[in-house]
């Protein structure tokens, strides 16, 4: 783990999607840029990078579906700030729980205490430009 504080961060709906449409992925992806020189001009003046991560299990094995990680910059960092922020909860004691669980095989109740976790309902044109 090595992290002091760990926090849940709730974001409206209307702000993840504002992400979504203005955002680049960190890297040229052939087929999804014209060229190298539009995807780079495009990340220029785009407030949101975006790159596909491995998703992990309880054990930090990769599974075989990746997850969406933004990192903002700018305009988008002050509306995620001030304005996309509903709620943000210190869950530091649950990640500390599910860890110890973990190291003691407890894989079963680990998973329990998880959140809920469900494939965003994102129309086509907001992935449109995000896809690998």
């Amino acid at each position: 783990m090595g992290q002091e504080t760990v926090l849940a961060v709730e974001i409206s709906r209307e702000g993840f999607e504002w992400a979504l449409r203005h955002a680049c992925l960190s890297s040229h992806v052939p087929g999804v840029h014209p060229d190298r020189a539009s995807w780079q001009r495009e990340l220029k003046r785009s407030p949101i990078r975006v790159q596909w991560g491995p998703e992990r299990d309880l054990r930090l094995r990769p599974l075989p579906y990746r997850s969406l990680q933004l990192d903002l910059s700018g305009e988008a960092a002050r509306s995620y700030a001030d304005e996309w922020t509903v709620a943000i909860r210190d869950v530091t004691p649950l990640a500390h729980e599910i860890h110890a669980l973990v190291r003691n095989d407890d894989l079963d109740a680990a998973r329990a205490l998880l959140p809920r976790e469900q494939p965003y309902p994102a129309a086509a044109q907001l992935l449109g430009n995000l896809r690998l």
